[in-house]
């Protein structure tokens, strides 16, 4: 495991390779842990890549807090809503304004569901539903943010303290938040030795099940914390537990001796492990969301002024306070670290209806947790963007089963080397002899054709990215991208294409 995990920092066949192998939690964080921060920032970045992970950087915004009005929480949902960004649902706060307002959490729910068609996210949720804290709790001023490490515990002796008798006087809501929802986060820090900051462990195990159950993304939240043991802990009990997504706080929680070579290897760490191929962070230094970027994050939760998010991510030591508005500074770091490629970085609303036009064009059935051989079809975004009414309103001009049933002929060119072309295909496999693979990415469009000739039984041959070659030497074509810009100009390059939008 050392020396695939080392070649596969240099290597992006290697890092294929690696990325079918079984792997162990700690022969991962063993191997990586021995790299240097250089080694471990490009392994992490290769596992970002296609066909190992997914290339988006995103923003997922807390919209909420216990003290903001009910017209302030729908205005922040609404333009996070107009920029495409998921929505963070800090259950307590939506439960403490509906509370002012004399009605029921899930009502406040139903009403940004209504208003919104972005995921949305639910975390600080229980066994009985919304959590519900005490005002030392709700009113916290991040102290521990702003004071910075080394962290001895809370610097208030705040623990994980719980208004149980509010949240079982709602316990009847508990299942309609999660139909709600998208995806829905459990927190794994008591397991690292969090007890004070997390609920047991054994809340997390409910929630996931019932998460699940439901058919919603899951997500696991852990600590850096030391950058070894801790991380062994948390990712073991995230994989234990079904998570698909792993979500990396730093801050005052991390607690290694090298700060940021921790914050990038564990970043790299958990884009080897994690079953979704999404890495999040919910609460990093700006520092820490730098070597976080470069080492393959893939997403930054922030948030409005007043909700914790919104200082935890993109400030230092000194200026990480609440009240900040973290949206546009997380968006200013992510703009200075990546460079936008086939989509923008962070990705924006056209992107996500991209995204959630593929997925109807391929039917959510045949997407991950599904696989073609040993690779999932797309990654957790395909799993939680069904659950989101975005998919509902975007609208495709065909399916891949709406294709299949209207070609006729021997050979089909796929342009686009990505997931819908796998999932295309496998629909067409058993009605044309060839079919030809064209990519704008060399490497893709090899690894495409590998992964396919595997599984296939038609012969699945590479066009050297030529799509107007490989159109001109098959029956059909087939434009697999749902980017209405790219299907533009590829569509006006080669006559008679069909396309899926």
């Amino acid at each position: 495991m050392h020396d695939m995990i080392k070649e596969a920092a240099n290597n992006m066949d290697s890092a294929l390779e690696l990325s079918k192998a079984n792997k162990n939690v700690n022969d991962v964080v063993d191997a990586v842990a021995e790299l240097s921060t250089a080694e471990a920032t490009q392994l992490g970045m290769n596992f970002k890549k296609f066909p190992i992970g997914c290339d988006l950087t995103e923003i997922v915004v807390g919209t909420c807090a216990s003290d903001l009005g009910r017209d302030e929480l729908m205005g922040n949902c609404m333009l996070s809503n107009m920029l495409g960004a998921s929505i963070h649902v800090c259950a307590y706060a939506f439960a403490d304004i509906a509370e002012t307002n004399n009605m029921r959490g899930i009502d406040i729910l139903r009403e940004v569901r209504e208003a919104t068609d972005v995921p949305l996210d639910l975390d600080h949720f229980g066994r009985y539903g919304a959590m519900r804290f005490p005002r030392e709790i709700v009113k916290c001023p991040g102290q521990c943010y702003n004071q910075g490490p080394p962290f001895q515990e809370c610097p208030r002796d705040r623990i994980h303290a719980r208004l149980i008798d509010k949240e079982e006087a709602a316990q009847d809501e508990r299942e309609e938040w999660i139909k709600c929802s998208s995806s829905v986060a459990i927190n794994v820090t008591s397991a690292q030795g969090g007890e004070g900051h997390a609920a047991p462990l054994e809340e997390a195990e409910e929630i996931a099940s019932l998460a699940q159950e439901y058919g919603k993304g899951v997500e696991a939240i852990m600590f850096i914390g030391d950058g070894y043991d801790d991380l062994v802990t948390g990712f073991s009990k995230a994989l234990e537990l079904g998570a698909d997504i792993f979500v990396l706080e730093g801050g005052p929680f991390n607690q290694s001796s090298d700060r940021l070579d921790s914050f990038a290897k564990a970043v790299a760490m958990a884009r080897i492990l994690v079953p979704g191929k999404i890495v999040a962070t919910n609460g990093a230094y700006e520092d820490e969301c730098r070597v976080g970027l470069r080492a393959g994050l893939n997403a930054i939760i922030t948030g409005f002024p007043s909700n914790h998010h919104g200082y935890m991510c993109g400030y230092s030591p000194g200026t990480a306070k609440k009240g900040n508005f973290g949206l546009p500074r997380v968006i200013k770091i992510i703009k200075e670290e990546l460079k936008p490629g086939l989509t923008s970085v962070p990705i924006q609303r056209g992107e996500l209806e991209a995204l959630a036009s593929s997925i109807k064009a391929v039917g959510p059935e045949n997407v991950y947790p599904q696989k073609i051989g040993d690779f999932t079809l797309g990654d957790a975004h395909w799993a939680v963007v069904p659950n989101s009414p975005i998919y509902e309103k975007v609208e495709v001009r065909r399916t891949i089963h709406g294709i299949h049933e209207s070609l006729t002929g021997n050979s089909a060119a796929l342009i686009g080397g990505r997931f819908v072309s796998w999932a295309l295909a496998r629909e067409l496999n058993k009605d044309v002899d060839e079919i030809i693979i064209s990519d704008k990415d060399p490497w893709v469009e090899k690894v495409t054709v590998d992964i396919l000739n595997k599984e296939l039984s038609s012969n699945v041959i590479g066009a050297s990215s030529d799509d107007k070659n490989a159109s001109k030497n098959a029956d059909h074509t087939i434009i697999t991208s749902t980017i209405p810009g790219l299907v533009r100009k590829i569509s006006g390059k080669l006559d008679g294409a069909f396309t899926l939008i």
